[in-house]
């Protein structure tokens, strides 16, 4: 069968990643979401259930924590290409294992669906899309997640391997590829400057609490660079002796150079040994 294509104006064919989490935002709830970079915005996703194919398991590692992460990507055939991401070890990622084990034929259409529980967990029911039965499987938090994962991979065309517990550190199987998640720009700068001024990152981490964020990139630009300056004052503390001499420093020996296309990273370690050089100078 030829597939009709749509000629003109569309955009390009990238998979659209929903995550989930049971939040709110500006007083809507939502249990999924999907995550525009372009204009790093969380854009809560108010359908609660998605139609398609099931069509691959994939495991993606993501740093989170200064640790790699397991997460399984659930990829789904319908309108467009989906990807539902979660945590490896999740009540949404075990329930969609349960029901998902009890499914013979994946060539068939479902409902996957995200359900709230308790305490802000997500878990997943999964529906026949032609009957709108829901497909039911018993809760076991100890099940064999190794022999789920197989057997499902196995009815989707790909072959069993042998994998670790999820109970135990995860770690994706020969067949499920392994897919490195790229890190987001705004969150290595972050990370390099926290580096390179040796800022605590706890301290960091409490700042973006108070944003309402776990990571850098989920912020607008004009809160990350308050950060990076709030940072680089941190460690400015203390080695000027005039109290408004590092920030003036700062806006002209960073801000102006980097507006003037200065290495960001550069400009910051300059402006270190300026205020360095200072101190010195006038011991």
């Amino acid at each position: 069968m030829v597939t009709e294509i749509k000629l003109g104006l569309c955009n390009p064919p990238e998979p659209i990643y929903l995550y989930v989490k049971n939040a709110e935002l500006g007083g809507e709830s939502y249990l999924w979401y999907h995550y525009d970079i372009d204009r790093e915005k969380t854009i809560p996703v108010t359908q609660r259930a998605l139609t398609g194919c099931l069509s691959e398991l994939r495991f993606t590692t993501k740093e989170f924590k200064g640790k790699d992460n397991l997460k399984l990507d659930i990829v789904v055939s319908a309108d467009e290409l989906y990807v539902i991401r979660s945590g490896i070890e999740t009540n949404f990622t075990k329930s969609f294992l349960l029901a998902a084990s009890g499914i013979q034929d994946f060539s068939k259409p479902l409902i996957i669906a995200a359900t709230a529980g308790e305490q802000n967990t997500v878990f997943c029911n999964l529906y026949d899309a032609v009957t709108k039965s829901r497909i039911e499987r018993e809760w076991n938090k100890n099940a064999d997640w190794e022999t789920l994962i197989n057997e499902i991979q196995s009815r989707l065309g790909g072959t069993s391997s042998t994998i670790p517990s999820i109970a135990e550190t995860p770690v994706a199987p020969a067949k499920l590829s392994v897919v490195p998640q790229k890190v987001h720009p705004q969150d290595l700068r972050i990370k390099n400057i926290r580096t390179l001024l040796d800022y605590p990152l706890d301290l960091v981490k409490k700042w973006l609490q108070f944003q309402d964020v776990d990571r850098p990139s989920l912020l607008h630009i004009t809160k990350i660079n308050e950060l990076v300056k709030t940072m680089c004052l941190a460690w400015a503390s203390g080695k000027c002796e005039y109290p408004n001499h590092a920030e003036s420093s700062y806006q002209n020996f960073v801000v102006d150079a980097v507006a003037k296309g200065a290495d960001e990273l550069t400009a910051i370690n300059g402006w270190m040994q300026q205020l360095q050089a200072a101190k010195a100078g006038a011991v």
